[in-house]
């Protein structure tokens, strides 16, 4: 079973259509779609947005679908020069921003008995390279700090890139990736670029969330072909 995870209904709309959904699962306030796609089972879900939602969903994915696998796909703002509206994203590794125990000698984003970085699956990574080679398409690499909040502050964007190297930022990821560290479950995080997390990023978003979902979910369905 491979779990497909999205924050919205925008982001995950696209990839059902191009699935066979075969059952709907309502449980924990949330739907869970049961699908399959090239030969492939798969459970699919948008956690609604935040770190705790999407922490909740990747934990019922694991334990009650018993997903081997945790595939997340959606939009992030852009931090790193490099990347323009619509470039497509893949984590090498994930951390939450927002984590500040500083005032105990901590560095950010850092919780005892965790780590401030967790890392993403190489062979995950390596076939959406090889997809991308394949499409003729460009796709970077980096690493994507999650908060709960949205950002639309340049120093805030500054901030974040100069403190935890990120090259993108969203609002999930951190935490989908600490619990599929906690439970030994490969990870891979995709991401369509939608705003560039400065003053009008909002407006952005709004304008760009559609086109950019559907940018990652058709990259992501060709990576399913390929994942065994």
């Amino acid at each position: 079973m491979i779990g497909i995870l999205c924050a919205m209904r925008e982001e995950l709309e696209p990839i059902l259509e191009k699935v066979d959904v075969e059952d709907i699962v309502e449980y924990g306030k949330n739907r869970f779609y049961l699908a399959k796609f090239n030969n492939k089972n798969l459970v699919l879900a948008y956690s609604k947005i935040g770190k705790v939602n999407s922490a909740t969903t990747a934990t019922i994915m694991i334990e009650k679908f018993k997903a081997k696998k945790i595939l997340f796909s959606g939009v992030a703002g852009g931090i790193d020069e490099d990347l323009k509206i619509g470039d497509l994203i893949i984590a090498t590794k994930t951390c939450q921003h927002d984590i500040d125990l500083t005032v105990f000698g901590y560095p950010y984003g850092f919780i005892p008995e965790s780590s401030i970085y967790f890392e993403c699956d190489n062979e995950l990574n390596n076939i959406a390279k090889n997809v991308a080679k394949k499409l003729k398409l460009k796709i970077k690499e980096g690493i994507i700090a999650s908060g709960d909040q949205f950002i639309h502050s340049k120093e805030k964007k500054e901030w974040i890139k100069k403190t935890f190297n990120a090259s993108a930022i969203e609002m999930e990821g951190g935490a989908v990736g600490c619990v599929c560290f906690t439970l030994n479950i490969p990870f891979f995080m995709l991401r369509a670029i939608s705003d560039t997390a400065e003053e009008g990023a909002g407006v952005d978003f709004d304008e760009f969330l559609e086109e950019s979902s559907k940018v990652s979910a058709n990259f992501l369905i060709q990576m399913l072909k390929d994942i065994k």
